[in-house]
């Protein structure tokens, strides 16, 4: 029993290290375009993603598109992923779809 909780609190202590030694993944935001069509409107927005989505375009554009096409918006590109330095610079351009979705 005594080998147990040994092993137990060895265990959590080294978790704990690993946990404590990588800092937590900065925020993740993305600038796109979107269309939704009939008539044809477009659309430039900024929306904050969870790290799984930030690895790549790729995987931003799958994250987006669920979120967007939820109001019938299709996703057209993704211009570029950034961290929180970059969203003064993007907030009038994007308007109403600043961190909408």
């Amino acid at each position: 029993m005594k080998r147990r909780t040994s092993f137990r609190l060895a265990l959590v202590a080294s978790l704990l290290a690993v946990a404590l030694a990588h800092p937590a993944a900065a925020d993740c935001y993305v600038d796109y375009k979107a269309k939704q069509g009939n008539p044809l409107r477009l659309h430039y927005g900024v929306i904050k993603l969870p790290d799984s989505a930030c690895g790549s375009p790729a995987a931003a554009r799958s994250a987006i598109s669920a979120r967007i096409g939820k109001e019938g918006w299709t996703l057209l590109a993704v211009l570029s992923i950034f961290g929180p330095d970059g969203l003064a610079q993007r907030k009038s351009s994007a308007g109403a779809y600043y961190l909408r979705y």
